[in-house]
């Protein structure tokens, strides 16, 4: 059952984790971006202006997840001992999965959806025009189907 009893008059407060253990955590997410064939292209073919999509992608990923706290504003701030990033490109999308590690006594699920929300947006910016439209809108690029595939909860003594 979980407790509410950090919740005081309908204030938020961050819950205090500090009687838990530190156990090895892990979380994965993912979430693709519909793009124009032709956008995808280019991607593959490294002919995007600002430069290499994925790996810049990656970067801000990584950037994204060690800076949850600073975004979410009860998140815990916490060690990250491992982060995955990997990138499948179909014909029309591309999906990113992230995986996040730590030891510690809260989980790294959020952490693990930023990277794939920042990860996301920083290929929609890199890639804006080649997928604007001629009225200078994106009718068929979307953002879709983050979620959280996976977490895990290890403890160090077993």
């Amino acid at each position: 059952m979980t407790d509410f009893s950090h919740i005081k008059d309908g204030k938020a407060s961050m819950v205090d984790i500090s009687t838990k253990k530190n156990v090895e955590r892990t979380a994965i997410a993912s979430g693709e971006i519909k793009l124009k064939k032709t956008t995808i292209q280019a991607i593959k073919n490294k002919k995007i202006e600002k430069g290499n999509v994925l790996n810049t992608a990656r970067i801000a990923g990584i950037q994204a997840i060690k800076k949850t706290p600073e975004n979410i504003p009860l998140c815990h701030p916490i060690p990250i001992t491992g982060i995955d990033i990997s990138f499948k490109t179909k014909k029309d999308k591309i999906k990113t999965t992230i995986k996040v590690k730590s030891i510690g006594k809260t989980g790294v699920e959020m952490e693990a959806l930023n990277g794939v929300t920042t990860t996301l947006l920083t290929i929609l910016d890199m890639v804006k025009s080649a997928e604007k439209d001629q009225h200078g809108e994106y009718p068929t690029t979307k953002i879709e189907n983050i979620k959280i595939n996976k977490k895990t909860k290890t403890d160090l003594n077993e």
